[in-house]
């Protein structure tokens, strides 16, 4: 579902999220259009609005957060709600025991991995990420945490990409900001 049709429809907010993204052309590899968001945490208001939208949205739907790769917007969203925060991270990323899970990117394979334990049989989870465009990163999200006993609710990012084939669970309701 995208954020005009969640209530976000000319929310200003938008705008400003939308402006700080810096798209880079043929990034890591030829016709690869990036959209890097890392821009967004140095403007102290599009990261709280992007914060603040979320946190809107989910207050009361879970006690546990778990976000991949730009784990600072997902690790800031779970300290406003006052939730668990779960990294998922790149191989050799977390010290410890691991469970891993692998899936396939729009130029490449990748593994997401997950401390053992960290998450608690039946607890409710949310999952973001900054981007969603062939489904990927959340689907393997989706299978750490169920793996390890949560219920996934919902996932959410900032981004989706216009015109992509999602092959994120179909039962899973995806929030993207822009698109």
């Amino acid at each position: 579902m995208f954020a005009a049709e969640n209530g976000l429809r000319g929310d200003p907010r938008l705008k400003g999220i939308s402006e700080a993204i810096r798209v880079v052309p043929n990034f890591p590899k030829p016709g690869i259009m990036f959209q890097d968001i890392t821009a967004v945490v140095s403007n102290h208001k599009v990261f709280k609005d992007i914060v603040d939208i979320f946190v809107d949205r989910y207050r009361d739907r879970a006690s546990l957060w778990s976000g991949s790769k730009r784990i600072y917007i997902c690790s800031a969203i779970a300290l406003a709600i006052g939730a668990k925060f779960i990294p998922l991270r790149k191989p050799g990323k977390l010290p410890g025991e691991v469970i891993s899970e692998l899936y396939e990117l729009e130029y490449g394979n990748d593994c997401l991995e997950m401390h053992l334990g960290a998450v608690q049989r039946g607890r409710r989870a949310l999952v973001i990420d900054d981007i969603v465009a062939t489904g990927g990163t959340l689907s393997a999200a989706i299978r750490l945490l169920e793996r390890a006993g949560a219920e996934v609710v919902e996932c959410a990012c900032v981004i989706g990409l216009r015109g992509r084939v999602i092959s994120v669970a179909k039962r899973k309701f995806i929030l993207e900001l822009l698109n």
